[in-house]
């Protein structure tokens, strides 16, 4: 039998990170140590910018379904890992699958648990397809075949084939007018970002200092990681390179 593992292990390996405060967004945050679960707390206080909802969806309902989570609202939790699905969050998939798999604070569904594992395991990325894996080797063939419907129901909506283009979509329409912002000024307030008072009194956002909120390059190129991460392993993205300034039951970890 296979041994329980912590319970947000998975988001451990997959963490919750605050990109937009990074110290040098350019970097990637360092791992995250598979032998150390975050703890409710943690997870309660994560720092989810809701001006990235115009940006990469996928992550920020990725953030608020962790931070949902850690204030034990197990709901609202499932219903924002859900919408950060449907924008192509392969985390997201994977943790519903995980939850409904496990019966992590809902009923045991295997079947459906499956069919979200074999979702997030489309790109072929080995955390997903070994999670998979190791799920249907723990599931009976009456679990695998009704995981089919589910599997095919969800598809239209969550696999990569509608769920990454319309993503990518909006990827491309919010760097666009962060683009056009940066010709005209030299820092960008994001909301979450800065008390919402203090945007309030910004107009334009053109008068807010750099030491209030970053360079307009560098909240470029902090999306552009987090889509990176976002969209890795989907061969429909397209890579633009570099930005350049234009001004008790069995569980599966």
């Amino acid at each position: 039998m296979n041994a329980p593992i912590p319970r947000m292990l998975a988001l451990a390996l997959l963490a919750v990170t605050p990109w937009i405060a990074m110290a040098n967004p350019a970097e990637d945050p360092p791992a995250p140590s598979s032998s150390h679960a975050p703890s409710n707390r943690d997870l309660a206080e994560s720092t989810c910018v809701i001006g990235e909802e115009a940006f990469v969806p996928g992550d920020y309902y990725y953030c608020l379904a962790g931070q949902s989570y850690g204030q034990k609202n197990y709901a609202q939790s499932r219903r924002f890992f859900t919408t950060a699905a449907g924008w192509a969050s392969k985390p997201a998939q994977f943790m519903l699958g995980l939850m409904a798999f496990n019966g992590d604070h809902e009923p045991v569904n295997r079947p459906l648990g499956l069919a979200w594992l074999a979702l997030a395991a489309e790109r072929q990325q080995n955390r997903f397809t070994d999670a998979l894996a190791k799920a249907k080797a723990m599931a009976s063939p009456a679990d695998w075949a009704a995981a089919q419907p589910i599997l095919a129901d969800l598809r239209p909506t969550y696999a990569d084939a509608k769920a990454a283009p319309r993503a990518e979509t909006r990827y491309q329409q919010g760097m666009q007018k962060l683009r056009q912002t940066e010709a005209n000024a030299g820092a960008y307030c994001m909301e979450g970002m800065v008390p919402a008072s203090q945007l309030s009194n910004m107009g334009d956002g053109s008068s807010i200092s750099a030491a209030s909120c970053p360079p307009v390059e560098l909240v470029l190129q902090a999306i552009d990681h987090s889509a990176g991460q976002l969209f890795d392993g989907w061969t429909g993205h397209v890579e633009t390179g570099p930005l350049e300034q234009l001004g008790s039951k069995a569980r599966i970890n």
